[in-house]
């Protein structure tokens, strides 16, 4: 049976995990233990990006820290395109090859290989040499990850591997992203709750935006924190006795931020720690778990 995007993921993260730890087997000096922890960090953060954007921000924010340069492009109709520049891919061989390949690459910082407004835009001195990373989605690059200076090639290759599987993984909206069920009796004088996304006002489209990153974030924690108390309480069907703290601290959370003073809210964390710990089947939370908050 073929792996879908999101157990897909899942496997690269533990092959992207064991790389990591042998690429900074014996970290014994501060310097190393401190990287490590960053690249550690950068996992995390990419994996639980809610979409392309935050992913791409992510990464860039990752190299900036690896590189004593770096740029974020995105792919799209023959151009890289970032906030500084836009290089048409035919004037940037370097480019054009990386995007074609799907592979890293290095090249010379020249104007006949990178074009020369990207030379000109960054100061690259002669002798410049850069390394750019693809970003795959799906069949095709989405994204170019473009460093130079001192760069930590190994850990910056190894994120951008990461940012194509989480990119891949990231499902697709659908046009109607929450279906709100309306009561069957009001209080007099409640307003009938808007039944669907298109409906509610952009305050509290924003409000449950706000709720699906945090219940996100939550359970892919957990998923990382607590991997081996989640392996366990999925095998003793007892998932919620495993992580009663955590989860209890997540909804109390959750009921505070997000249902106080919104009526329409869905309770996301729920669904979250039922996809990401419980694999799709509430079953394995136990008798003992409360259930959806609302």
């Amino acid at each position: 049976m073929p792996f879908g995007p999101r157990q897909l993921l899942e496997h690269r993260v533990a092959e992207i995990s064991t790389e990591l730890e042998v690429l900074f087997d014996g970290a014994r000096d501060q310097a190393r233990r401190e990287q490590a922890e960053q690249l550690n960090q950068a996992v995390r953060r990419l994996r639980i990006a809610p979409d392309a954007a935050e992913l791409c921000a992510t990464l860039a924010d990752a190299a900036a820290r690896l590189a004593s340069g770096a740029i974020l492009f995105r792919v799209a109709e023959g151009t890289a395109s970032s906030d500084r520049i836009d290089v048409p891919l035919g004037d940037a061989p370097a480019l054009a090859a990386a995007a074609e390949s799907q592979d890293p690459l290095m090249a010379a910082a020249t104007p006949g290989e990178v074009s020369a407004p990207l030379v000109e835009l960054l100061a690259h001195a002669p002798d410049t040499r850069v390394s750019i990373f693809p970003v795959v989605h799906g069949v095709r690059v989405a994204a170019l990850l473009y460093c130079w200076g001192s760069v930590q090639v190994a850990a910056l290759e190894l994120l951008a591997q990461m940012a194509s599987s989480v990119w891949s993984a990231i499902p697709v909206p659908p046009p109607q992203l929450v279906s709100i069920a309306v009561a069957a009796a009001l209080p007099p004088g409640q307003a009938k709750p808007p039944a669907a996304w298109q409906e509610l006002p952009p305050a509290e489209q924003q409000i449950h935006l706000r709720a699906q990153r945090f219940a996100r974030v939550q359970a892919a924690e957990m998923r990382l924190y607590h991997a081996d108390v989640v392996q366990a309480g999925r095998t003793r069907r007892n998932l919620y006795e495993a992580l009663r703290q955590p989860i209890d601290d997540a909804r109390q959370a959750f009921l505070s931020q997000f249902f106080v003073g919104c009526a329409s809210m869905v309770d996301y964390l729920h669904l979250e720690l039922t996809r990401t710990l419980a694999n799709d089947d509430p079953d394995l939370f136990g008798s003992t778990y409360p259930g959806p908050l609302a």
